[in-house]
C-alpha cells in the first residue's frame, strides 16, 4: 500500500521496489511503522534514563569547562523532575551504546530489510544519535550526512525515527529532493543563526530554500535517506511538545570507513574505523576485529556558547 500525503510525501508500507526507486530518485524514502508504538515508548523511557545518568555517563560538550559543569549541576538540580531533565538535552550522541531500546532498534529487522535493498546484503552501522527537542529548542541547519561521515563508495544512509509526530511546528526534517544526485559534497561554514544549534551549514549549493519540503510524519515512522541529500531541521516553536527522533547512520560493509586520522605508520587509503555493529550479511574485514571507541556525548545547542 502506498499512500501520497497532500504535503507531496508518498509513505510506503514495506520496502517494494517502489520504496526502493523512490530512494533512488528523492534521495529519501519513507518507511511507514519502522517501529511498533511499544518499541517507541521504550526508547523514549530510555530516553528518560539516559538523561538522568541511569544508563551511564554522557559526555558534555561546550564553550569551557565552566559551562559544561554548569550543565552537569543544572541537571543534577533537577533530576526529579521528568521535564525538566529532558529540557536539560538536545542531542545525546551514541545512545546505543548503553541503551538497549535504542540497539534494539539499530538493528530493527524491519529497517534492515529496507537498508539492504538501498545499500545491499552487507550493512554495518556506525552511529547513533538521540534528538530530544523540547520547546524553543534549536535545529540544524543544512547539512550532507557524508560531510561528516565519509564513505567510500558514498553508501552511507541514514535512518531517522520519529519518537512523536513531527509537524513544522515542533521542528520536522526538511530535505531538498533528489539533491543528492549530483554527488558533490558541499562546502560548510560556522553559522550563529539563532534558529540553529552549533553545527556548520552547508552553503553554496544550487537549491533554495523554497525547493525544500517538510517531512510531517508520524511517531514509528522512519524517513530513511542518502548521506548526500541536504536537509535541515528548524527550531521547536513552542506549545507543542517534545520533538523526538532517533538517528542511526549505516553503510556497505565493503566500504572502509576513514573516520578518524591516519595512526601512525597508516596510510589514509587504507584508514577504518572499526567502532561498528554489523546488522545484515558478512563483515569483508572481519579479520581487522572491532573496537569500543565512541562514549555517548550531549552536543552543545548554543545555550550558554559553543565549543569552537
Amino acid at each position: 500500500m502506498i499512500e501520497t500525503a497532500p504535503s507531496q510525501l508518498t509513505f510506503f508500507d514495506r520496502a517494494d521496489a517502489g520504496f526502493v526507486e523512490h530512494f533512488h530518485r528523492e534521495g529519501f524514502a519513507l518507511l511507514r511503522n519502522a517501529l511498533t508504538p511499544e518499541q517507541v515508548q521504550e526508547i523514549n523511557s530510555d530516553a528518560l534514563k539516559l538523561c538522568r545518568g541511569d544508563l551511564g555517563k554522557i559526555r558534555f560538550g561546550g564553550p569551557s569547562a565552566e559551562a559544561i559543569l554548569a550543565r552537569e549541576q543544572a541537571i543534577q538540580a533537577v533530576r526529579d523532575d521528568d521535564d525538566a531533565v529532558l529540557r536539560q538535552y538536545l542531542c545525546i550522541h551514541y545512545p546505543h551504546k548503553i541503551s538497549p531500546a535504542s540497539l534494539d532498534a539499530l538493528q530493527e529487522p524491519r529497517i534492515v530489510d529496507a537498508l539492504t535493498r538501498v545499500i545491499g546484503p552487507n550493512v554495518k552501522a556506525m552511529q547513533s544519535m538521540l534528538f530530544i527537542k523540547s520547546e524553543g529548542k534549536p535545529g540544524q541547519a543544512w547539512h550532507q550526512d557524508e560531510f561528516f561521515i565519509p564513505t567510500r563508495d558514498r553508501s552511507l544512509t541514514a535512518v531517522w525515527i520519529a519518537l512523536d509526530d513531527s509537524t513544522i511546528e515542533n521542528g520536522c526534517l526538511w530535505v531538498l529532493p533528489g539533491s543528492h544526485r549530483r554527488g558533490v559534497i558541499y562546502p560548510a561554514r560556522e553559522q550563529d543563526d539563532p534558529r540553529f544549534d552549533c553545527t556548520t551549514e552547508a552553503y553554496d549549493f544550487p537549491y533554495t530554500d523554497e525547493d525544500s519540503i517538510p517531512v510531517e510524519i508520524p511517531s514509528g515512522t522512519a524517513v530513511i535517506f542518502n548521506g548526500y541529500l541536504l536537509h535541515r531541521s528548524l527550531q521547536n516553536s513552542g506549545k507543542h511538545g517534545y520533538r523526538r527522533a532517533l538517528t542511526n547512520h549505516y553503510m556497505s560493509a565493503e566500504s572502509l570507513l576513514p573516520w578518524h586520522s591516519p595512526r601512525q605508520g597508516e596510510h589514509m587509503g587504507i584508514a577504518d574505523y572499526r567502532d561498528i555493529i554489523m546488522v545484515a550479511g558478512e563483515d569483508p574485514y572481519a579479520y581487522k576485529g572491532t573496537e569500543d571507541l565512541a562514549r555517548p556525548y550531549s552536543r552543545p545547542d548554543k545555550d550558554g556558547g559553543c565549543d569552537r
